[in-house]
């Protein structure tokens, strides 16, 4: 099978396509024939290498995972001879911690992996994976939402922010999302009350209190946010960094404001298999829209890193397999 292969950390210029094994799956493993998978910001700063932290789940030298990718949508191709879930040619979506850049995967047959709607694309599945499987943890048990709590989500055009702002509304929620001009209506569109544009107003001197600030991209901090947390709000980043943990061991210890950082990939399987579950829901009921910046194909996927790492991707960037489209 063809895959993205990198074995040292750098720019995108270290991916490359290659040749490699197809996995063989094990008693109790799935073997997915990939059709889409985003490239996330995580990707890229397991790519580069440049955070102690990251390096601390990847490998301190080189890359462990020579292949990235975590999240896919796909077709079941073969099944362990102790599978019972799944059969070939189910059309699945999921995760698979790394390995999701290439043609195949395998994953066990309890991976945080389910069902794929009927009718919306590998490529709005792998997209909404990210977004929603993230946002979805953070927002409900890490932030504890409560309804007619006042939310702002920082980075609301990303693929988490995106997902956070629909997510955070259908908690009950009174949405503030911060973008740019020209994300401004599709922010909106999604379900925030207000729209911050970022380029002409500072979020953090507003005299506005809220609840949770959900820092989707990352690219504030709980130091610039806690003037406009409430005594008891909370600050919510998703990136990890040396910071944020040290943010986070403080206001647990001294109360007040918090920061709150969770590897939410970390969780149990079983966890984020009934959360797909209940984002595939949302999905076919409408609550849920992914929102896909650009595809690219599997030999791209060093432009598709270069284009997230601008950092102005609006929703998701996603690898495309198949047929553009393909339900």
């Amino acid at each position: 099978m063809q895959a993205i292969v990198y074995e040292r950390y750098g720019t995108p210029d270290v991916l490359h396509l290659q040749d490699v094994p197809t996995p063989v799956p094990g008693d109790h493993e799935v073997l997915v024939r990939l059709r889409a998978a985003p490239v996330t910001v995580v990707d890229c700063i397991f790519r580069q290498g440049d955070q102690l932290a990251a390096r601390l789940y990847t490998g301190l030298m080189q890359p462990r995972h020579a292949i990235l990718g975590a999240l896919f949508s796909g077709e079941v191709a073969e099944v362990g001879a102790g599978v019972t879930r799944y059969r070939r040619g189910d059309a699945v979506f999921g995760a698979s911690g790394f390995g999701a850049h290439a043609e195949y995967v395998c994953v066990p047959e309890d991976a945080a992996m389910t069902a794929k709607p009927a009718g919306l694309s590998h490529e709005g599945a792998a997209a909404i994976c990210e977004g929603a499987l993230t946002a979805l943890p953070f927002l409900r048990d890490t932030g504890g939402l409560q309804p007619g709590q006042r939310v702002l989500i920082h980075g609301a055009s990303g693929s988490v922010g995106t997902a956070a702002v629909q997510l955070a509304r259908h908690l009950g929620a009174h949405v503030t999302g911060v973008c740019s001009t020209r994300n401004a209506a599709l922010v909106e569109s999604l379900g925030a009350e207000h729209v911050i544009d970022y380029t002409q107003e500072d979020f953090t001197q507003r005299k506005e209190r809220y609840d949770i600030v959900f820092d989707a991209a990352g690219k504030t901090s709980f130091k610039a946010c806690r003037r406009v947390l409430e005594p008891s709000g909370v600050y919510l980043s998703p990136v990890i960094g040396l910071k944020i943990l040290a943010q986070m061991a403080w206001t647990s210890v001294v109360g007040g404001k918090q920061a709150r950082f969770a590897a939410t990939g970390a969780r149990p399987a079983a966890d984020r298999a009934r959360d797909l579950e209940r984002i595939g829901t949302m999905l076919s009921e409408g609550v849920l829209t992914p929102v896909i910046d650009r595809s690219y194909a599997l030999q791209e996927a060093a432009e598709a890193h270069r284009y997230v790492d601008t950092g102005h991707k609006q929703g998701n960037v996603v690898l495309a397999f198949g047929p553009a489209g393909q339900a």
